[in-house]
């Protein structure tokens, strides 16, 4: 979306599917509670809809929901997943909705340094991959993690953007924030396979 604007395009809608399964393989699950407050951390108008978290009823509800819009195109943030692209590409070709992947086929850790660079703050909120555990959890990414996740991926195999779903992350603050979001009450699950900080309580700094 970032980089959609430093084009000149106008992002006028956030869609989000809202799958009930946490392990959905198309779609961001962590807090998805508080996509309203960023919503209103970036003045944007949210729009979203439930699904059952299983691959058919993920695209039927992206499809739904698209369907109600009147926009020209949708930016998606697929750097490798091919799994993710070729879906969203599908239901979009069916609606004659063009779709931009900016971050497309780039390398990802100059895509996690450009992040850093631009100025856009996330925080780690889940970690699923050797050589990542709930220590990761709640940190900041940053030029000395990305160096971090550099070596994991030599060592591993972890993908440095979080693309296979090694981590996830939450945006605190970004050039397209009006004003930052500050976290109070985070909890964090941690299990053999997965680890996850859920955040209980978020506000809009003044």
């Amino acid at each position: 979306m970032y980089l959609m604007e430093q084009q000149g395009h106008t992002v006028d809608y956030l869609v989000s599917i809202i799958p009930s399964n946490p392990d959905s393989w198309l779609f961001h699950t962590p807090n998805l509670h508080l996509l309203p407050l960023q919503a209103r951390a970036m003045e944007k108008y949210l729009v979203s809809i439930e699904s059952d978290g299983t691959e058919k009823g993920d695209l039927f509800a992206l499809k739904e929901i698209l369907s109600d819009l009147d926009v020209d195109g949708v930016v998606t943030g697929a750097i490798a997943s091919d799994y993710q692209w070729g879906r969203i590409n599908g239901v979009c070709e069916d609606l004659g909705i063009r779709v931009f992947s900016p971050l497309w086929r780039k390398n990802e850790l100059m895509v996690l340094r450009e992040e850093i660079d631009a100025g856009i703050r996330s925080i780690i909120v889940s970690v699923s991959a050797e050589g990542l555990d709930s220590s990761y959890l709640g940190r900041e990414i940053n030029s000395d993690l990305a160096n971090l996740f550099f070596a994991l991926w030599n060592r591993y195999g972890v993908n440095v953007s979080g693309e296979g779903g090694e981590y996830e992350t939450f945006v605190i603050d970004s050039p397209l924030h009006r004003v930052p979001i500050k976290l109070f009450d985070v909890t964090a699950e941690i299990s053999r396979d997965r680890s996850r900080l859920i955040i209980r309580k978020a506000i809009l700094e003044k």
